[in-house]
């Protein structure tokens, strides 16, 4: 039997077990992965792992409600105290005082309240695609949030990720497809983004003296062809964030570090690296 990528190790939290990745040495950096159906830390961060972790340490833990963290059938999710509370948790288990954060989607809006209600455990921020500022809940991301389970939909989520459409494979399609069928995902999925999914988007949004009150620096990664979170937003909290910078990618969707991996990699360490000169 093939062993399971996804799966890393299990840290007791919240009182549930975070099932996370920790790989390298040095100052610790956690990577937080978006929301999508099938989605875990190692299916969002593969390809950036072994590489950033040849210079820091990388944590990369499952959100609760996703991937292989186990949660009860009954918790109840939290707009967005869950999510920071997990990484507190992770962060006190692992005995890390401070880490930088990379965070994709919803992740990013994740990171950004980590740096507004707990800024001396946070260092730097790179956000990528992020949620975090109001915007509308579209068709693509509806049917992100919408998902059931079948392979057709699984590959028409997956699509509307990317620019470059060869990256849906079928072997993309079929690993995060049978990650929806493991007993009781779909059901957790299901209760994190319940209808009407505009009330979570909103919920994420952080106010706008919030953001201005964030000093950590911040470099904001986004598609120019992204279709489920729209490059205004980042544009948006590059003039509310005060220490941030903006790249924008052309001919990328959402998934920047699946289709500019070289270049995302090499965007993260180069500001990262500023911290540690």
């Amino acid at each position: 039997m093939t062993e399971n990528p996804e799966i890393g190790r299990m840290l007791d939290t919240c009182g549930y077990r975070t099932n996370y990745h920790d790989a390298g040495d040095g100052t610790p950096v956690l990577l937080l992965h978006g929301s999508g159906a099938g989605v875990s830390a190692w299916a969002n961060w593969r390809g950036l792992i072994p590489g950033l972790s040849q210079r820091y340490r990388v944590i990369a833990p499952d959100l609760v409600g996703f991937g292989y963290t186990e949660v009860a059938p009954d918790y109840e999710f939290r707009f967005m105290d869950s999510w920071i509370d997990q990484q507190l948790a992770v962060m006190d288990g692992l005995g890390i005082e401070k880490a930088h954060i990379v965070g994709n989607s919803f992740g990013g809006a994740v990171a950004l309240w980590m740096a507004w209600r707990a800024p001396e455990r946070t260092g730097r921020l790179v956000l990528m695609g992020a949620g975090g500022v109001p915007i509308v809940v579209g068709p693509e991301l509806a049917a992100l949030w919408g998902y059931k389970p079948s392979p057709e939909n699984m590959r028409n989520a997956m699509s509307v990720m990317a620019y470059n459409q060869a990256l849906i494979t079928d072997e993309l399609v079929e690993m995060r497809y049978r990650a929806t069928l493991r007993p009781g995902a779909q059901e957790v999925f299901e209760r994190v983004f319940p209808l009407p999914h505009q009330r979570w988007l909103d919920a994420e949004a952080l106010p706008i003296h919030g953001l201005q009150a964030i000093k950590n620096d911040v470099l904001l990664i986004h598609g120019r062809e992204d279709r489920v979170v729209p490059p205004e937003a980042s544009l948006t909290m590059h003039q509310l964030l005060e220490n941030s910078q903006l790249h924008s990618i052309g001919k990328c969707g959402h998934w920047t570090m699946v289709e500019h991996a070289a270049r995302f990699r090499q965007l993260v360490e180069n500001f990262l690296d500023e911290a540690e000169a």
